[in-house]
């Protein structure tokens, strides 16, 4: 599956894996991947419980990225199912294990997001907003809470 132990753990922890060959599996990969719109392999897919995908992942990534990914997935499936506390701790900790991935800034943006819809409370996104200023001012992600700073 995957040559560092760290991404096994995690898996078998937080995921029931699925692995579809694209080779020795052709007919099952083609039908996944057309259902999917898989372009590229690998491409790991978080899917909820409801068959939804909730988070994509193409190519390979170093372990500490390809973990922070996978985390952003569990919070973007726990959103969507709106739980709110679920999602936020899960963004967060993307931020707080992970603070160089690239998935930080969008785990940031998405945690002050979650906590709002969780709490109904605006100075959630203004919080939210000011930490931009301090970290990430580079990324989309940054600009996009900049109208949350105030």
């Amino acid at each position: 599956m995957y040559p560092d132990e760290r991404v096994v753990r995690f898996v078998q922890d937080n995921f029931f894996p699925a692995r579809v060959h694209v080779k020795e599996q052709s007919e099952d990969y083609r039908r996944f991947a057309q259902r999917f719109g898989v372009q590229w392999t690998p491409t790991l897919l978080v899917i909820d419980p409801e068959g939804t995908e909730r988070h994509r992942i193409e190519g390979f990534l170093p372990a500490d990225d390809l973990i922070a990914q996978l985390l952003l997935g569990l919070g973007h499936s726990a959103f969507a199912r709106e739980r709110w506390e679920e999602a936020e701790r899960r963004f967060r900790e993307v931020v707080d294990r992970f603070p160089n991935s690239e998935a930080a800034p969008e785990a940031l943006y998405w945690a002050g997001v979650a906590r709002y819809k969780g709490k109904g409370d605006a100075a959630a996104l203004a919080e939210t907003g000011r930490e931009f200023t301090k970290r990430y001012q580079t990324s989309s992600w940054a600009k996009k809470a900049s109208v949350w700073a105030g």
